[in-house]
């Protein structure tokens, strides 16, 4: 290996595999040095770092690197090994930081989501991260900065409104908190400090009697007017009975009365807060139930979309719902050719305005109507929750029978 002033004619005169390591002149910087290798001359940078041997490519020869370019990068580097660095293994460090793109960490953490959260919200977490995102998913997550976060924030809140921005913010808060601890060394999660766009209003929407019987009324003999009526009976949750299987329908022995009775029990995985839940189906439920049909495991639906697809429940939501909602204003024009349409409402509020209905019209005490709801609070939250097991089975039946019967009355006017 050759010692001498590294010039441009030294480095075209290099033969492959040859060597000049900078020495003999004033501004000759100790270590520095080009190599020959195949059709390129390399700088590189020899130095001590940690009592090891290190090396340093500064890179080949040619824009922007000549000898006096590459020199000046090898003091650079020099100084930051006499603070105590390791400028290679530095190098090595942004290289993996670069390699962590968002896209991979999104698919990274989708995979530990789908373990975790129920399925129509992990449908909405993809969405967000794999679409509303995108525009970021080829930088490094140590390149996303605060800034970035909300200029992107900023476009979904004008294109798609305040309600899908502040979706897309938490999802990307949540995929972020998730990598910070699983190990991806970030100095911070880049979403906090960002203004968090108005959310979806809390809804208080309570249906009267009048308008839950309008709706009953309007229910066809299908799925859905069977599963729309079976929320106002039963308080329970959309999916919970849109996505009713066979196998979820038990039958109870009344231990007062050592008769069989219909119930449902919910697994872990199909409740919002991960526990069990079981309710009884109160006869007018249980008639809206339809025939199994060709072995199907779930109650409502039609089935797979393609041979090999899994199972599924009810989908087509939407379209239902408009239906359904033109049913009710043609009723109403039939009595009143002015009239308009049933003020705003959804489907969770027949699940809200049966709680209220069980509670002020009925007077069932607040522990029952939890327990109905399957709500981990008052008297069933924190140690109670744990050591209080009764399921208050008896009180939920007569709340319930009570409660269809008063369903029964409002209907048949």
């Amino acid at each position: 290996m050759a010692s001498g002033n590294i010039t441009i004619s030294a480095v075209r005169a290099l033969a492959p595999s040859e060597a000049i390591w900078d020495a003999g002149h004033r501004e000759a910087v100790r270590g520095f040095g080009v190599r020959k290798q195949k059709n390129a001359a390399i700088y590189v940078l020899k130095y001590r770092a940690h009592g090891r041997q290190r090396f340093y490519t500064i890179g080949a020869h040619g824009s922007p690197w000549t000898p006096e370019t590459a020199r000046r990068k090898a003091k650079q580097l020099l100084g930051r090994v006499a603070d105590g660095k390791d400028p290679a293994d530095e190098k090595k460090q942004s290289a993996l930081r670069d390699a962590d793109t968002l896209r991979k960490i999104i698919d990274r953490y989708l995979k530990h989501a789908k373990q975790k959260q129920k399925p129509r919200s992990y449908v909405e977490t993809e969405r967000h991260l794999l679409i509303n995102w995108k525009s970021l998913h080829s930088a490094s997550a140590f390149h996303i900065h605060r800034r970035h976060v909300a200029l992107r924030l900023a476009e979904i809140a004008e294109g798609q409104g305040l309600v899908a921005a502040s979706h897309a913010r938490a999802a990307l808060s949540a995929m972020f908190n998730w990598a910070i601890r699983e190990g991806l060394d970030l100095p911070a999660n880049p979403v906090l400090g960002t203004n968090r766009p108005a959310g979806p209003k809390s809804r208080d929407r309570v249906l009267t009697d009048t308008e839950l019987a309008e709706i009953w009324s309007a229910c066809g003999d299908d799925d859905y007017g069977r599963i729309v009526r079976l929320l106002i009976l039963t308080a329970q949750r959309r999916d919970e009975i849109g996505g009713l299987r066979w196998d979820e329908i038990a039958t109870e022995v009344d231990a007062a009365t050592l008769l069989p009775i219909s119930a449902i029990r919910l697994p872990p995985a199909r409740t919002k807060n991960r526990r069990e839940h079981l309710f009884p189906l109160v006869p007018l439920a249980l008639a809206l139930l339809p025939a199994r049909r060709n072995d199907r495991d779930h109650v409502f639906g039609d089935g797979p979309r393609r041979d090999g697809d899994p199972q599924r429940g009810f989908s087509g939501w939407s379209k239902s719902k408009a239906a359904l909602d033109a049913r009710i204003l043609a009723a109403r024009k039939v009595a009143d050719p002015e009239a308009k349409p049933l003020p705003h409402w959804t489907v969770h509020d027949l699940r809200r305005s049966a709680a209220t209905g069980l509670a002020d019209q009925l007077g069932v005490l607040p522990h029952i109507v939890e327990a109905i709801l399957n709500h981990v609070s008052g008297h069933r939250a924190g140690v109670a929750g744990v050591y209080n097991r009764a399921r208050y089975h008896a009180e939920m039946r007569d709340a319930l029978d009570r409660w269809a019967d008063h369903v029964a009355r409002i209907t048949s006017r």
